[in-house]
């Protein structure tokens, strides 16, 4: 049996725990102190008697190790590197193991996944050095607007590598196994989804931090998610335009033959309705999976462990 009984001593309340017999006492147990009647604070343990007479204290819970960013990001940006690493591995790989042909389209679709995070990095840095060389607004501001439309445009190239699942590389043959295919054409694919995750968490991070410097808990504010959501689309939208009309990013400097390519492929029959399908189910699978993984992280940011 435990019994709990207080007094004062001095200017200090102090609790008092009597245990008749062996018992076990809860290690959570603490005295709270009132000196001088301010704010209470935890002591450092509780006063036991038990029924042998012994004189004992329990220490006060030790308060949890708080949660790191930095290496939550290091594990994080390091993880993502490491997979695009193995991506291109197991694509150059395939050639000398099972004597075909490199295929080179998967080279050059990984080498535009990476591209628009070095884009991203590169318009943050030329804006940090005019800032710092006192250029005028409207060149910082200009810098970023070209910038973030550069980016927007290269960052459907990422999550266009979700498209490789069709294995439209594998030729009759070839005596690269199945298996060996599924797995480097799954680690490709999950390349782009998380080469397109990182992409748009850096950039609603950059978005917080220019909408709200002084805030503690940007994340919390609605702005930046609903922008998270219309960037998604957009690269889901860019995905289709890529697979499917076969358009790229270069595309665009030919704006009347791209109108016409693209009125062209949505006169037939049906084209409009899959465009949209597509466009719902991509968008909601990368909202899921920024859901997952960056979630916790922009949680853990939140709480500014």
């Amino acid at each position: 049996m435990v019994a709990r009984t207080s007094m004062r001593v001095g200017e200090v309340d102090v609790v008092v725990v009597v245990a008749a017999g062996p018992a076990a006492l809860p290690a959570s147990c603490c005295a709270m102190a009132t000196p001088g009647g301010g704010a209470r604070r935890r002591a450092r343990g509780e006063i036991v008697a038990s029924s042998t007479s012994t004189l004992t204290t329990l220490p006060a819970p030790r308060a949890g190790n708080p949660p790191y960013r930095g290496v939550v990001l290091d594990w994080l940006f390091g993880g993502v590197a490491l997979l695009n690493v193995y991506a291109l591995a197991l694509v150059v790989l395939r050639a000398p193991l099972y004597r075909t042909r490199v295929y080179r389209p998967m080279l050059l679709n990984i080498g535009l996944s990476i591209a628009p995070v070095i884009v991203l990095g590169l318009v943050v840095l030329v804006d940090a050095v005019l800032i710092a060389g006192g250029a005028p607004s409207w060149a910082v501001v200009t810098c970023a607007v070209v910038g973030f439309g550069v980016w927007l445009l290269l960052l459907p190239n990422a999550g266009y590598l979700v498209t490789e699942l069709n294995y439209s590389h594998r030729q009759e043959g070839e005596e690269v196994p199945l298996w060996y295919d599924i797995v480097a054409v799954l680690t490709l694919a999950l390349s782009g989804v998380m080469n397109t995750l990182v992409n748009v968490f850096l950039a609603q991070a950059l978005l917080a931090i220019v909408l709200y410097p002084d805030d503690d808990a940007p994340f919390r504010r609605p702005v930046s998610w609903v922008v998270v959501l219309v960037v998604l689309a957009l690269v889901s939208v860019g995905i289709y335009l890529g697979r499917y009309v076969r358009f790229n990013s270069w595309d665009l400097a030919h704006p009347v033959q791209f109108v016409r390519k693209l009125v062209r492929h949505f006169r037939a029959r049906g084209a409009v309705l899959d465009a949209l399908l597509f466009v719902l189910l991509h968008t909601l699978f990368f909202a899921v999976m920024y859901a997952i993984v960056m979630g916790p992280v922009t949680t853990l940011l939140v709480r500014g462990a």
